[in-house]
């Protein structure tokens, strides 16, 4: 359970790194929440409709505002981990193509020792 909530509490914190399972764990906590407050949002504000007449989802876009830092914040991290600088995060923002380099190197495993970026994660380290 630590494990979803520490993106949270580290929700500032860009130095440092993150483990492959501290991400995960935050990234699938983030879809099943989401995926749940869609469903609440269907369920009771179907009936509210954007100017464009598109559905406004509430409560999925509270979640996704106060996430959106500690997700930042987690995803550089994790970059981190890897031995990259966390400025490698903006490739999500060229749509697939950048994907693709940030799926690959967040599922990759992390440097078993200190880095550049400083001390291996709890769990990852080599004894």
């Amino acid at each position: 359970m630590n494990d979803f909530i520490i993106p949270y509490r580290r929700y500032v914190d860009f130095e440092g790194r993150s483990s492959r399972k501290e991400f995960w764990y935050f990234v699938l906590f983030y879809l099943i929440v989401s995926a749940v407050l869609t469903i609440l949002d269907r369920t009771f504000f179907s009936s509210a409709l954007g100017t464009d007449g598109s559905v406004i989802d509430p409560l999925t876009s509270i979640f996704g505002i106060v996430s959106l830092i500690p997700n930042i914040s987690v995803s550089v991290r994790r970059l981190h981990d890897t031995g990259r600088s966390g400025w490698w995060v903006l490739l999500w923002l060229i749509p697939l193509v950048g994907w693709i380099p940030l799926l690959i190197w967040y599922c990759q495993k992390g440097h078993p020792v200190a880095n550049a970026f400083g001390e291996a994660p709890e769990g990852s380290r080599v004894v």
